[in-house]
């Protein structure tokens, strides 16, 4: 199965280059890699931990000061 990696709608730019990771749901992880280099490498994460990440970004856990 090929993957499909998504970008946020909410991603930004700087100087028209897009600051985004993307993601795509792997066999039994979720993959996340910079949208930058997409033939570079990328991270694993179980399931479990990427939706709990995600639901502390959404919670504002993670906002900078």
């Amino acid at each position: 199965m090929t993957p499909v990696w998504r970008k946020s709608s909410r991603s930004g730019s700087t100087s028209g280059q897009s600051d985004c990771v993307e993601v795509a749901q792997l066999a039994r992880n979720i993959g996340v890699r910079d949208s930058k280099r997409p033939r570079g490498a990328h991270l694993l994460l179980a399931a479990s931990a990427w939706h709990a990440f995600a639901r502390d970004v959404k919670s504002g856990q993670h906002d900078l000061p």
